[in-house]
């Protein structure tokens, strides 16, 4: 997909919207200094573009009883075009996995998990190894999220 051409007042919005998506377009519009019109084409334009693809809201996954996070490395011996269906049909199926890689390196996938705790993981871990066929999986336990769903820097 060709990205399309941005401008200052694209970015601040992009901006704004990465922080809040929840404000009303007269807020939005305000913040970024012109018209409620002009700001819903230029928002309208971005999402068309599929520079946006959707509006979220970040939860605390402590506060909801997901207090760990783990990142799970995993090579395969296995490249194949059906197993590599397989392997992403199960892993996108957890709703445990909320980021899952293709990576360069010593492994071939990342995955960041989320989980209440340990057993929790071993369930993800279990469900996962049931399912394909893997050479090696180390897991990375994190301590403390010093960055974490950081806003893109446009």
């Amino acid at each position: 997909m060709k990205m399309p051409r941005i401008d200052e007042f694209d970015r601040r919005i992009l901006r704004a919207l990465q922080r809040d998506s929840a404000r009303s377009q007269r807020q939005l519009a305000e913040e970024i200094g012109m018209s409620q019109n002009a700001c819903w084409r230029r928002l309208k334009a971005l999402e068309e573009s599929g520079l946006i693809t959707g509006h979220t809201i970040r939860l605390d996954g402590a506060a909801v009883g997901l207090e760990l996070t783990i990142f799970m490395m995993i090579r395969t011996r296995q490249h194949s075009s059906r197993w590599l269906e397989t392997f992403r049909r199960e892993v996108s199926a957890i709703p445990n996995v909320i980021d899952f890689y293709r990576i360069a390196g010593d492994y071939d996938y990342m995955l960041k998990v989320v989980a209440a705790d340990m057993n929790d993981y071993d369930r993800v871990y279990q469900r996962i190894i049931a399912k394909v066929e893997l050479e090696a999986v180390t897991s990375y336990t994190t301590m403390e999220a010093i960055l974490n769903g950081r806003d893109l820097p446009v």
